[in-house]
């Protein structure tokens, strides 16, 4: 047991069938940093966050978040965890007010409790004005920033953010951006990034996984990761090593 590691898996294996989604997968994710894990479409990196977050149970393997089990303490992981997904789930005949209400109590929020928290969210993602419209009324970048305060309502301590800027704005991308930021520096929250946005995980993140095909390729910082294949920036570093050529010729069809 090791109490400075926020996440720890062991050999983390996901199947659908004969589908291999996550294989061997082992992470050690200390306290206090912005993990981002990088891969392209059917890498695993969703499957991964719901093993994590108690979701859906591992194949074979096991992972430990705030040292709960994944599969034998399924509570305690959700309690402690947030989650945002690429596309969240939300009640579209309730109200934003109404649905945050709800989530809080999921959590054991007190009422007064839960109040403030709403008010205070609603104030920072721009909602305020929106909170006693029905949700089915919102647009993607609305519901996006309503599950973000889903997400962050209950203060857990490790956050689990799929594509955290999708459907937003560049206003509300980079308020997103500065309160990740915050919530590890300010707060020593523990953030687990899934993200296609590679400018986004050079920017923000202290570690950076890569997946492809189910299997982790490499760790490392940044900066680290770029200087290993002499590339300039992290997305050069990213396209030689998942092996992907530029096509010098993109008109070439004309």
């Amino acid at each position: 047991m090791d109490y400075n590691l926020a996440i720890i898996t062991q050999d983390l294996s996901k199947n659908y069938g004969k589908t291999l989604a996550v294989k061997n997968l082992n992470l050690n994710v200390p306290y206090g940093i912005i993990y981002g894990l990088l891969g392209p479409n059917g890498a695993g990196k969703t499957t991964t966050v719901k093993m994590l977050n108690s979701m859906i149970e591992p194949s074979s393997g096991n992972a430990k978040v705030m040292n709960y089990d994944i599969i034998t303490q399924k509570k305690e992981v959700k309690l402690n965890c947030g989650y945002l997904s690429e596309s969240p789930s939300l009640y579209e005949k309730l109200t934003a007010r109404e649905f945050l209400e709800f989530v809080g109590e999921l959590y054991y929020i007190t009422p007064r409790m839960n109040a403030k928290r709403i008010s205070e969210l609603l104030v920072l993602f721009d909602l305020t004005n929106k909170e006693n419209d029905l949700i089915k009324t919102f647009s993607r970048g609305m519901k996006q920033k309503l599950g973000l305060c889903a997400a962050l309502i209950h203060d857990p301590e490790i956050i689990f953010l799929d594509e955290p800027t999708s459907n937003l704005d560049p206003e509300t991308s980079r308020t997103v951006k500065d309160l990740v930021l915050d919530l590890v520096k300010k707060v020593n929250k523990t953030i687990f990034l899934c993200t296609h946005l590679l400018d986004t995980a050079e920017e923000l993140c202290d570690k950076i996984g890569i997946i492809n095909n189910g299997t982790l390729l490499i760790e490392g910082k940044p900066r680290d990761l770029i200087k290993s294949v002499d590339a300039k920036d992290l997305e050069d570093a990213y396209l030689k090593m998942l092996r992907i050529s530029r096509n010098k010729d993109v008109l070439s069809w004309r």
